[in-house]
């Protein structure tokens, strides 16, 4: 393709009526949203409505690359995004993945894919070359992750040959199948867009796969500019230990001991902050003892300088199998989470999850509050059906995990996530969530900034809509006092502000450790041929955050779309660690988050919308929602 002209090109699926078109984006569209999540999002706003079932044929699911997914050169570009209404949370939602799906998708001819309706029998899609049609896979369901993806780079071989080998393939489990409201959509076997149940959203639509491969490569407006662009962040992700030391030697999981240490690693559903069996469970540990580097290094993404990607190996003990990952947040929800110190089973449980479509941290957390409703007394025995569901118990973690995927017995109350099961079971206090999402592996009450950040997740419980745990624990790009709740408001919403445009570019956050908003500005330009000023890319980022609040708004009408936590986050202080004796303090910091976003009461005000250029959005509500 002609550099400069090769993003703009969108597949439309209509499953109701079997049929597949192509069509493009106005360019001022792209230039206020860029692709990814932000274009989900005004997608969502314009063309569904935001109290739709999550479920029905009404809702869309989304499956969008950036401008800079597959650009070779680019920093960490393997990253794709799929945005819908969330059946957990009932809010506009994004899930990420990285692998080599979402390249893949640019090469096959596409840079986004607008799924609407519903098949009224199991279905992929195969996408190759700029070609797109609709097959029957009705052979495939029921089968896990793992065993559709083979059987269906056997089958393209009769379109492909030998090159199927290299077709990517994104799909759901027996979860997604069975609409468990923590299913996850899976990619290149062991990568997850896995939070906010999108895996049921594809099962309700009866959408099982979508295969693609391609040969036509993305290439930057002005090559020559944009690789400068690229030396510059290639250094800053040199000088940067987090990118060049950290994760590449140790993943992910490299963080067990350092949050651990900080006494905010929440443990057996975050009623402390400090795992004494965190080391066994930790980066080195895996590295250590299940690792597999070869194949680990197999596992990167498409383009990635960073590598942080673990691919694991049981061999022997109780548990045995292999897979990718365990990752940081894996490893905690399924560990740390559950008291379970026990490697093999987490890594297990891990491997498990990848297989039935199921995100581990919903997962993790889920069980978590299971193990506390029966500490609690609340859960009938007969339900358990003998099961000793028990903190530590690492048989029980694995079992569990099974048993929701398929709705087995307690399993059924567990696929809907920990929010529905404790109040099911009388006490909803239990859930440690936000907006019906389970809260990820750092217990706020040791950071307040991070606490704002969770409180304000548009998608719910996260923390990938601002990560301040990198200045507030990780001293990156500076060390702030993470117990204090001055200026936290300010950086927060600055955090949040250029999440919104990494998750549009779509890039790994990763690149966040070395590079920043002068570095992602100058990429989007010399990549797509604009000219935005680093004050042009955070009003996007800022546009996308209050259009993601604005759906929510209308979604829940006059209910509650408010900012908060868990009371044990707000009222109970750690009971130990060096976090010991803290809460979150919420009231501090909110009254200002929301002075300097625009909003009130968690709102975006009239003007704010106007401001941002989203003045159609009022149209859109008819019971006066928005204050003036």
């Amino acid at each position: 393709m002609p550099p400069g002209t090769y993003w703009n090109r969108f597949l439309r699926v209509n499953l109701t009526k079997g049929t597949v078109s192509t069509e493009s984006m106005p360019e001022d569209v792209l230039k206020n949203w860029l692709g990814g999540r932000g274009l989900g999002v005004y997608l969502m706003l314009k063309e569904v409505n935001p109290k739709v079932d999550p479920l029905s044929p009404d809702n869309k699911a989304l499956v969008l690359a950036g401008p800079l997914t597959g650009v070779a050169g680019a920093p960490e570009p393997g990253r794709w995004a799929s945005v819908t209404k969330s059946p957990l949370t009932n809010t506009v939602h994004d899930s990420h993945s990285g692998g080599k799906f979402g390249p893949e998708l640019r090469f096959a001819g596409y840079d986004g894919i607008i799924i609407e309706g519903a098949s009224d029998k199991p279905i992929y899609l195969f996408i190759h070359d700029g070609k797109a049609e609709i097959r029957d896979a009705s052979h495939l369901w029921g089968l896990d992750v793992h065993t559709t993806t083979d059987q269906l780079i056997q089958e393209i071989k009769e379109d492909l040959g030998e090159d199927a080998k290299n077709a990517k393939i994104a799909c759901i489990g027996p979860a997604g199948e069975n609409l468990s409201k923590i299913a996850a959509i899976m990619n290149d076997k062991n990568r997850a867009a896995g939070r906010g149940g999108h895996g049921a959203v594809w099962g309700s639509k009866k959408l099982k796969a979508i295969v693609v491969r391609g040969h036509m490569k993305p290439t930057p407006a002005d090559i020559d500019a944009f690789r400068g662009a690229v030396k510059k962040a290639l250094i800053k992700h040199k000088e940067s230990l987090v990118t060049s030391q950290g994760l590449p030697t140790y993943g992910t999981a490299i963080l067990v001991n350092i949050i651990n240490n900080s006494g905010i690693f929440p443990t057996r559903n975050f009623q402390t902050g400090v795992f004494q069996e965190a080391e066994n469970i930790s980066g080195e540990a895996i590295a250590e003892k299940i690792l597999d580097k070869r194949l680990s290094i197999e596992e990167s993404c498409w383009g990635c300088a960073i590598a942080c990607a673990r691919y694991s190996k049981l061999k022997d003990g109780t548990f045995t199998g292999e897979g990718g990952g365990p990752e940081y947040e894996s490893v905690w929800a399924l560990g740390a989470e559950t008291g379970t110190g026990d490697l093999h089973a987490v890594t297990k449980a891990n491997f498990l999850c990848n297989e039935l479509g199921l995100d581990t941290i919903s997962m993790g957390v889920t069980i978590g509050t299971l193990f506390e409703l029966v500490e609690k007394g609340k859960i009938p025995p007969e339900k358990l059906r003998g099961l000793n569901a028990r903190w530590g118990n690492g048989e029980a973690v694995v079992e569990l995990v099974w048993r929701t995927a398929y709705r087995s017995g307690i399993g059924d109350d567990l696929a809907e996530g920990a929010h529905r099961l404790a109040q099911k079971y009388g006490s909803p206090e239990s859930a440690m969530v936000v907006r019906g999402q389970e809260l990820p592996a750092y217990d706020p009450r040791g950071a307040q900034g991070h606490g704002l950040a969770y409180a304000t997740s548009n998608r719910g419980g996260c923390h990938l809509r601002a990560y301040i745990i990198a200045p507030e624990v990780l001293g990156v790009p500076q060390m702030v006092d993470r117990f204090s709740t001055e200026g936290k408001a300010e950086l927060v919403i600055h955090f949040q502000n250029v999440f919104g445009v990494i998750d549009s570019l779509v890039l790994c956050k990763f690149t966040s450790f070395a590079i920043w908003l002068d570095e992602y500005t100058e990429l989007i330009n010399t990549a797509v041929g604009w000219s935005l000023s680093n004050e042009d890319v955070e009003k996007i980022g800022e546009r996308i955050y209050t259009a993601e609040r604005a759906f929510n708004v209308l979604s829940f009408g006059d209910g509650a779309d408010y900012d908060t936590l868990p009371d044990r986050l707000l009222k109970e202080p750690m009971p130990e660690g060096p976090t010991k004796g803290k809460v979150v303090m919420l009231d501090k910091m909110l009254p200002e988050y929301y002075d300097k976003r625009g909003w009130k009461d968690g709102r975006p005000t009239q003007a704010k919308l106007r401001e941002l250029g989203l003045e159609w959005v009022l149209d859109l509500d008819k019971e006066g929602l928005f204050p003036a």
